[in-house]
């Protein structure tokens, strides 16, 4: 009797360390956002090919638009007064660092780009206003949304992006950094705050095509 229940014990506990080793993917991670962002190194998602409109787009969808460059995305709304404001003030400060270190010869384009979820209000004439306000170059940092709902839900659902509409007509959303690369994938997932960290990879990343 004493042998059976160890027995049991031990599967038990062998169960519970594979079904943890599984969900942390191996103990690495140990939040839902980890797990995405882990994914998403280990296997780039493809960027759903959109349509959009923006301020000087290089083409008029968004993996035709990202192929060629090394990007760092954000997704934001023009009407909205609390993190899109941090986003726009890290974005600032990404343009003034690829101002003051443009990249070397041979190396990929490296750009921003900020991605309006609100597809239905953030136009390209609304979106260009936008842009004038923080002072963007068109070179380095362009502005778009997809005016179209169905494809505007495909793309959040396909980058993981959380958008909740709230009873005043905003939006609650996640913030994050997202590095396309020139093949068109998302490859990176960094924190706001990881702004420097998402830099950095986006350049050597750049960097590759020399």
């Amino acid at each position: 009797m004493v042998l059976r229940t160890a027995l049991i014990s031990l599967l038990v506990a062998i169960g519970g360390y594979l079904a943890a080793s599984w969900l942390t993917h191996d103990f690495r991670v140990w939040t839902e956002e980890g797990a995405r962002r882990l994914e998403v190194a280990l296997a780039p998602v493809p960027l759903p090919d959109v349509a959009l409109q923006g301020t000087l787009l290089p083409a008029p969808t968004l993996a035709a638009a990202a192929r060629g460059s090394v990007t760092i995305a954000d997704f934001f709304y023009t009407r909205c007064q609390t993190v899109c404001l941090s986003l726009g003030s890290t974005f600032q400060q990404l343009q003034a660092q690829l101002q003051a270190e443009p990249a070397r010869a041979g190396a990929a384009p490296l750009r921003l780009l900020s991605l309006s979820f609100d597809g239905a209000h953030d136009s390209a004439p609304v979106l260009q206003a936008y842009a004038d306000k923080l002072g963007a170059d068109a070179d380095l940092w362009r502005f778009a949304s997809v005016p179209d709902a169905v494809q505007q839900r495909a793309l959040l659902e396909r980058l993981g992006v959380v958008v909740i509409p709230d009873e005043l007509g905003e939006f609650e959303h996640n913030a994050a950094l997202l590095v396309f690369d020139t093949q068109g994938r998302m490859v990176r997932v960094f924190d706001l705050a990881e702004q420097e960290l998402a830099l950095n990879y986006a350049r050597q990343l750049a960097s590759k095509r020399s």
